[in-house]
C-alpha cells in the first residue's frame, strides 16, 4: 500500500533535482560574468545552495529515514528561503522590460540588465517554489510517520521512509520484504501488528478484523516499549 507514497517521493525528489539544476546554472553564468570582483556574496551562495540540495538528496536516495528527510527539508528549506528573500531584496520591484537600453557591468564588459533582470526573477521565482514544496513535504512526511507510530510502528522515524503508507492507506505493505523493520525481535516488535489475540483474523487481502461479540465495545490500547497494540472486548454499557 506504500507504492503511491513512493511514487508520489520520486516524483517530489525529481522536481527538487530539475529546479536545482536550473538554479545552478544560471548561478553558474553569474559566477562566469560576475567572478571574482563583482556580486560575489549573493552569486556564491546561490551556488552553493542548489549544489549542497542535490548532493543531499542523493544522499537521502540512499540513506532514506523519516528522521533523516525531515532533518534535510528543514535545514535545505531554510536555505532556498534566504535564498528567494536575498534576490528579492537585490531585484526588488524592479519592472525588466523597460531596462532593454540598458547595461550590466561584468567582469568582462557588460550585459543587457534586461536579461541580467529576467535571470534574477527566475531565481528568485524557483527559489520560493522550492521552499513551498519542501515544506509541503516537510509537513507531510511528520504526518505519515507520526501516523504510522499511532497504528503500532514505535520505530517508524528509523525505518526506511518507503515503507510510509499515504493517506488511507496502512503503512509497511507490500516494500515489508524489500526493507524489513529494524529492531526485529526487540519486545516483540517483529511480529507483525495486532499480535493475533482471540477474536482478531487476519483478512486474506491484507490487514486484520476484529469480531466483536454481541453486547461489547472493542477498545485497542497501544503497546508500550515498542509491543503489539492489545484488543480487548468490554460490555456496553
Amino acid at each position: 500500500m506504500t507504492i503511491l507514497f513512493t511514487n508520489i517521493r520520486l516524483v517530489a525528489y525529481v522536481t527538487i533535482f530539475g529546479i536545482s539544476a536550473a538554479v545552478l546554472g544560471l548561478a553558474a553564468n553569474f559566477a562566469k560574468l560576475f567572478l571574482p570582483n563583482l556580486q560575489h556574496d549573493f552569486t556564491i551562495f546561490s551556488l552553493v545552495v542548489p549544489s549542497l540540495t542535490i548532493l543531499v538528496y542523493l544522499l537521502l536516495l540512499q540513506w532514506a529515514q523519516p528522521r533523516l528527510e525531515v532533518t534535510a527539508h528543514f535545514i535545505i528549506g531554510v536555505l532556498w528561503l534566504a535564498m528567494g528573500a536575498w534576490a528579492a531584496d537585490i531585484i526588488g520591484y524592479v519592472q525588466c522590460y523597460p531596462l532593454g537600453g540598458e547595461s550590466t557591468p561584468t567582469n568582462n564588459g557588460s550585459m543587457s540588465s534586461r536579461t541580467y533582470c529576467y535571470e534574477m526573477k527566475v531565481i528568485e521565482a524557483l527559489s520560493w517554489f522550492l521552499f513551498v514544496l519542501l515544506a509541503i513535504y516537510f509537513t507531510i512526511i511528520i504526518t505519515l510517520t507520526t501516523r504510522a507510530v499511532v497504528l503500532g510502528r514505535h520505530f517508524a522515524w528509523s525505518e526506511h521512509i518507503s515503507q510510509l503508507g499515504w493517506f488511507g492507506e496502512l503503512p509497511g505493505y507490500p516494500t515489508e520484504a524489500v526493507y524489513p523493520r529494524p529492531y526485529a525481535g526487540y519486545g516483540g516488535y517483529s511480529q507483525p501488528y495486532p499480535m493475533m489475540q482471540p477474536n482478531v483474523m487476519q483478512n486474506p487481502m491484507g490487514g486484520y478484523v476484529v469480531q466483536q461479540a454481541h453486547g461489547h465495545s472493542v477498545v485497542i490500547q497501544p503497546g508500550v516499549n515498542g509491543q503489539p497494540a492489545t484488543i480487548s472486548q468490554v460490555p456496553s454499557m
